[in-house]
């Protein structure tokens, strides 16, 4: 099984679009990742972003650290190698988290913390972001707001042809969408330890609960693998940098939507030994924090099993999916709980209230 990719320009010529719609149902029912090719992002805002970021991860320890992820009760901020944990092992990795602004609920930010604990779990996500001082890199902000803005309309044209290949009626799925899109600036060295035989963990086994649509820009040479997919066979295949393309998969909640028709497509980052820096943005697609299971469920009758045949990997069920289990009530509360599992240090500090419930919940 190859990973297909889809040339979205076409899908905006009447002739082809037919064609384009046919190749993205194959690809989201059989496949759950794609290339996306001619999506019309502007060269010059990925270019930015690319080039900033070589010397943002270059940033003094100290810097990087003003904006520590676990002075957010959001989870925005910056994450050193090690910090997170995905599958029960420490990931290879330090980033920066960033999403769209919210300042509507918090004027100038300046009370999130305290305004914080009095909203109810399932919104707790959403609040403002932590910014390096402008001394410091003086373009990072608006580098990273162009780029967010530019994937947030990405990924609602995308979104529109992905409810006709479902044979949806137009707008239905973008019902389910926001209000607060996030990115991740990763960067991934392998560990001094790693060999041919153990290779480093950049980022464990799991499927992205982090919003509805991930589109992944990976920003390295195309040398420079890591990326590998889990196919319905249960064979992880790689998903090495195509120059000019986004790698997209769907998130948890689409899973659920699609009464599992289209699957939350298992994936992880695995890093071969050497000297290298590799480089990644995901954009995750927002989702309603207050949406419930049952919200979602209002699709289940257009898909019928019976109707839509799938099917997935062992390895690919074991992946732990808790809303999508019905653990939680809400999107917003299973999403927290993913990410304080994943940065414990955070939920200690914001969250002590709930910290053992997540932790131990199995």
């Amino acid at each position: 099984m190859s990973i297909p990719t889809i040339d979205l320009s076409l899908a905006a010529d009447a002739t082809t679009r037919p064609d384009v719609v046919q190749k993205l149902r194959h690809a989201l029912l059989e496949v759950g990742f794609l290339y996306l090719t001619n999506h019309s992002v502007e060269e010059s805002t990925i270019q930015d972003l690319i080039d900033i970021l070589p010397t943002l991860f270059a940033l003094p320890d100290r810097v990087k650290e003003s904006v520590a992820l676990v002075q957010s009760p959001h989870f925005l901020g910056y994450s050193r190698f090690g910090a997170e944990t995905t599958a029960k092992v420490q990931d290879e990795r330090e980033q920066f988290e960033f999403a769209n602004e919210l300042l509507d609920r918090y004027g100038d930010g300046s009370g999130a913390g305290g305004m914080t604990r009095k909203l109810p779990l399932y919104v707790r996500l959403q609040g403002p972001n932590q910014w390096l001082a402008s001394e410091e890199l003086p373009h990072l902000r608006r580098v990273v707001e162009k780029y967010i803005e530019a994937l947030q309309d990405l990924a609602r044209r995308f979104l529109d042809v992905v409810t006709e290949a479902l044979g949806l009626e137009a707008g239905t799925l973008s019902a389910f969408t926001g209000p607060q899109d996030r990115i991740k600036l990763a960067h991934y060295r392998p560990a001094a330890h790693a060999t041919l035989d153990a290779q480093s963990q950049g980022v464990g086994p799991h499927k992205d609960s982090s919003g509805w649509i991930t589109l992944l820009l990976q920003a390295s040479d195309p040398s420079i693998k890591g990326l590998q997919v889990l196919s319905k066979d249960g064979i992880w295949l790689d998903a090495p940098p195509v120059p000019g393309s986004l790698v997209v998969n769907m998130g948890q909640a689409f899973e659920v939507a699609t009464n599992g028709v289209c699957k939350a497509t298992t994936h992880r980052v695995l890093l071969p030994p050497g000297d290298y820096d590799r480089y990644s943005v995901p954009f995750f697609q927002g989702v309603r924090p207050d949406l419930t299971k049952d919200d979602l469920k209002i699709l289940w009758g257009h898909f019928d099993k019976e109707k839509w045949k799938t099917r997935e990997s062992e390895e690919g069920q074991r992946i732990d999916s808790p809303f999508l289990r019905g653990n939680f009530d809400t999107w917003g509360e299973a999403q927290l709980r993913t990410k304080i599992r994943s940065h414990r240090d955070v939920g200690r500090k914001h969250y002590a209230d709930v910290l053992d419930k997540y932790i131990n919940d199995e």
